[in-house]
């Protein structure tokens, strides 16, 4: 074990332990918070997706309060900044991007991708979002508007992309098995056929 790792050990060490002395949080909260972090991934907002697809009460609570709807799905939001959902249309297009880092609603999208904390990708999505989106394969027609969403510390972005046609009558899992992370960033869309990637 370096000194570093040693030393960054012991600080964590203490500030846990002065947590737990204030009564701020106790040891098994810490221990749940990891693991539900450990277990998070694009398959959780893809599962929202998915019911919002065919849920009428679920998408507008998703729409409304997007931290009450993924805990209503059972995904742990205590502590978490809040979670706004955006939906695409066919008139509105929205990018998430976080310009200073990379804030990310990681609760339900898992860690976020390498690309999305490059410092290419935050000043493309900001300065020539439509040229971003070509190189990802997502064409949008010229008179769609494309809104640019920033996902900072205090509040965190999802997208709540457009149900793919030709999957009327499908089930929940396999709409949700179409839903790919970066559909729920805005970077691509979702349709029958395409690769997750």
């Amino acid at each position: 074990m370096s000194i570093l790792h040693a030393e960054s050990e012991h600080l964590l060490n203490a500030v846990l332990g002065l947590l737990e002395r204030k009564g701020i949080v106790r040891p098994e909260e810490i221990t749940e918070r990891i693991a539900s972090t450990d277990q998070a991934s694009p398959a959780r907002g893809a599962a929202m997706v998915a019911r919002a697809w065919t849920d009428a009460g679920f998408r507008a609570r998703m729409l409304a309060d997007g931290t009450m709807a993924a805990e209503e799905m059972g995904i742990p939001m205590r502590g978490l900044p809040p979670l706004g959902v955006l939906e695409n249309t066919k008139q509105t297009h929205h990018l998430v991007v976080c310009t200073l880092c990379s804030c990310y609603p990681r609760a339900v999208l898992g860690y976020p991708p390498f690309w999305f904390k490059s410092a290419a990708y935050r000043a493309r999505a900001v300065r020539d979002p439509r040229g971003l989106l070509t190189e990802w394969g997502t064409s949008l027609p010229e008179a769609m508007q494309l809104r640019v969403v920033d996902s900072t510390a205090d509040y965190r972005w999802m997208v709540l992309p457009m149900r793919p046609d030709g999957t009327e009558g499908w089930s929940d899992e396999q709409l949700a098995a179409l839903v790919r992370e970066g559909d729920m960033i805005g970077v691509t869309i979702p349709g029958v056929g395409a690769n997750k990637s």
